[in-house]
């Protein structure tokens, strides 16, 4: 449990730049930043990529179902990591405080607040904010360490 501090201030920046972002843009409105990145201010309803997005509404409860499930799950393997384990651990971390930065706008609004951008001529990569950002890095970082420590886990087998 030593990285927790690593999801609490993920968590911390999250809610801070969606804050910002509602308090200071309108809903939909686009600002650039630079040439192929923008701040948009939009609600996703749904999971990654506005998965379900148009679902009804059931999908608010099962995907903050699945989130709460899954940070509980990573919180037990956090807890179950060794002193020797650094990279696991940073990984579990960033993405625990990706899925409560997300789930805490999913359970308080019903929706969850993106404004990152990217963007290349007319194709835009959907919409995301600093949790999803800190889901990919955590799951890129899961994939390094399952490299760098192959035999390590292959020992463990």
């Amino acid at each position: 449990m030593r990285f927790t501090w690593i999801s609490i201030i993920i968590v911390i920046l999250d809610q801070w730049t969606k804050q910002a972002v509602v308090n200071s843009m309108q809903l939909y409105e686009s600002i650039e930043i630079i040439p192929f990145f923008n701040f948009t201010y939009v609600h996703n309803y749904g999971a990654a990529f506005s998965i379900l997005y148009d679902a009804g509404g059931w999908q608010r409860y099962f995907l903050s179902a699945i989130a709460l499930g899954v940070s509980g799950l990573i919180l037990w393997w956090l807890k179950s990591t060794t002193r020797q384990q650094l990279l696991l651990p940073v990984a579990f971390s960033f993405i625990l405080g990706g899925a409560i930065g997300n789930v805490y706008d999913r359970i308080l609004h019903g929706y969850v607040i993106d404004f990152l951008d990217l963007y290349y001529g007319s194709w835009h990569w959907p919409a995301f904010n600093i949790a999803d950002s800190a889901i990919f890095i955590g799951a890129a970082l899961l994939i390094i360490d399952m490299f760098i420590n192959k035999e390590a886990n292959e020992v463990d087998k």
